[in-house]
């Protein structure tokens, strides 16, 4: 379930990073939460709004033609996702734990862009941030190793999720083989070498509070 948090009409939500550096007042948004597994829009829907993660974590997904589920981003806090190029989604959204996200309307984006060069700027930035990631993402699944892809997105989340030295995953492991390619198997024997060779530790509910003790180890190829 999701729901609205704007509760004064009045108030309108904080924006912040690339969309925080244009007037409020010129943007049309809303906040809501959403419960851990809600989807937040699905593949082939009306893209009419972008979105912001302000706590919480959202995975971008498609289903396959023979059932498996690929992966292609996890949104954390500040993230900007659902920016498309056409009138549809092309994958679904959902809620990896309770979340609450910023909505922005697409047609107030639009039509801010029309007279203010700012919002040109800021659209062609989230634009060229996504398909940055596309391009990364396609890299690690089509050129590295099994190891090197786990050993990638530990270094990824390091760097995005770390808190007093602690990365707290908010995705299961599922998730994570979804979005590398692997099978959850695959995804928890990198893990269980990682630990025995001393580049993390691995502590917690379902071992998902993991400290890289080793960042130059696990980046070394080959591993």
């Amino acid at each position: 379930m999701f729901t609205n948090l704007n509760t004064d009409p009045n108030k309108r939500p904080r924006l912040f990073g690339e969309l925080g550096d244009l007037s409020h007042t010129k943007i049309s948004s809303s906040e809501f939460r959403y419960s851990k597994g809600t989807e937040i829009f699905g593949q082939a829907e009306p893209a009419d709004y972008i979105y912001q993660v302000i706590e919480g974590a959202v995975r971008s997904h498609k289903l396959l033609s023979d059932g498996r589920r690929q992966i292609g981003a996890f949104h954390l806090p500040g993230d900007i996702f659902g920016l498309e190029n056409g009138d549809f989604h092309r994958f679904t959204a959902e809620a990896i734990v309770d979340t609450s996200a910023r909505l922005t309307k697409r047609q107030s984006l639009e039509r801010v862009a029309k007279t203010d060069p700012a919002m040109v700027l800021i659209l062609l930035a989230m634009t060229t941030d996504n398909l940055q990631h596309v391009e990364n993402h396609l890299f690690l699944l089509g050129r590295k190793s099994a190891r090197e892809r786990v050993a990638t997105f530990l270094l990824e989340m390091n760097g995005r999720l770390t808190s007093a030295g602690v990365i707290a995953l908010p995705m299961n492991r599922r998730d994570i083989a979804d979005y590398l390619g692997l099978t959850i198997e695959t995804v928890s024997r990198a893990l269980s070498v990682f630990q025995q060779k001393g580049y993390l530790k691995a502590s917690g509910v379902f071992q998902r509070q993991i400290i890289v003790l080793d960042p130059a180890g696990l980046a070394e190829p080959g591993r």
